[in-house]
């Protein structure tokens, strides 16, 4: 028998996402401070909220998923998710979401061997993201995604076990997702940019507008 190659490898992955044992985590968490502030995970584009958009790429390919945002969780009532504040105080960044996500997990569904991350501001997000990490992580507790030339750290698989060291990293400082997943040694999952890099993100007003004009469905 041939050996399979990495395209069959992605595509037999794709089929079993929904059971892999994957909670999904989309980071809402942040000051959207070049947005204005607000939820620019809330802003309209093609008719309906960004998130919306994360949500219908993601949610198929994880057997769970949630949202983490502070503040009054009320506002994301629409979208019918769970929603999962900080667990470490002023706002230290995504991976401050990771590790909500990792703790909710560790309490109330210990089943959960992975977390998948991804950020509210990435409509084009990849329908095989989980896939594609899966198949790139092999013995390495987490990989990460890239495209471009540049890796995209909170677009990640990470095992439960990183739980407790990433603790660790925000107890002690640590805040940049890119830093932590070089320690970790996270494998890259690289993703092609043609046509619509799939990880462009909303940050501005000028972002938003782009994203309306190169289309989202």
């Amino acid at each position: 028998m041939a050996p399979e190659s990495r395209d069959e490898r992605v595509l037999r992955l794709m089929e079993n996402t929904a059971t892999s044992g994957v909670l999904g985590v989309i980071l809402a968490g942040g000051l959207s401070r070049r947005m204005g502030g607000g939820d620019k995970a809330l802003l309209p584009l093609a008719g309906k909220p960004v998130l919306r958009h994360v949500i219908d790429r993601l949610a198929p390919q994880v057997e769970r998923l949630m949202l983490n945002a502070n503040g009054d969780p009320n506002r994301w009532k629409r979208f019918a998710l769970p929603v999962i504040g900080d667990t470490v105080d002023a706002y230290p960044g995504p991976l401050a979401g990771l590790l909500a996500a990792m703790d909710w997990a560790a309490a109330h569904a210990p089943s959960f061997g992975w977390v998948v991350t991804a950020p509210c501001d990435s409509p084009f997000l990849p329908r095989d993201l989980v896939a594609r990490l899966h198949a790139a992580v092999a013995d390495a507790p987490a990989a990460v995604a890239s495209s471009g030339g540049r890796l995209h750290p909170v677009a990640g698989l990470f095992h439960m076990r990183l739980r407790d060291g990433l603790s660790h990293f925000l107890a002690g400082g640590g805040r940049r997702a890119g830093e932590w997943a070089e320690r970790i040694g996270a494998r890259a999952a690289d993703f092609p940019v043609s046509p619509i890099d799939p990880f462009f993100n909303i940050n501005t007003p000028e972002e938003l507008a782009e994203a309306e004009r190169l289309g989202v469905e």
